[in-house]
């Protein structure tokens, strides 16, 4: 199983596209006319798979007529070349956390968008 996508919220639209953009090498593609008609926001894309849907937080309301804030727990991406992409962050100058679970075989990699949303990386140790 894999994910499909991530929808983030966020009002910081620019600059959580540029985050994803940098550190993972995504593009930006096209939306579905329908959603790109209903609301502002991006899909960034991986390969020919749009992985991360951005929309704004203040689109939503909840009946309070309070816009939602920054809103996801954390999602994880499932990758490869766990030095590489340490190094990544380092020269990006990216915080970050790392976590190796040896007894699972996986190395894994935590850090923060811009706008604070966690992410988690995940590689597999070759045994």
């Amino acid at each position: 199983m894999h994910i499909d996508h991530t929808t983030l919220r966020t009002d910081h639209l620019e600059e959580t596209r540029d985050f994803f953009i940098r550190v993972f090498d995504m593009v930006e593609g096209p939306r579905p006319a329908s959603i790109a008609r209903a609301m502002p926001g991006y899909w960034l894309y991986w390969k020919d798979t749009p992985l991360v849907h951005l929309i704004p937080s203040s689109f939503y309301h909840d009946r309070s007529g309070n816009s939602a804030a920054e809103a996801i727990d954390h999602t994880a991406f499932y990758m490869e070349d766990y030095e590489g992409f340490k190094q990544r962050l380092i020269d990006l100058k990216i915080k970050f956390s790392p976590m190796d679970l040896p007894d699972i075989g996986e190395r894994r990699i935590f850090l923060r968008t811009p706008a604070g949303i966690l992410l988690e990386t995940v590689f597999r140790v070759d045994k």
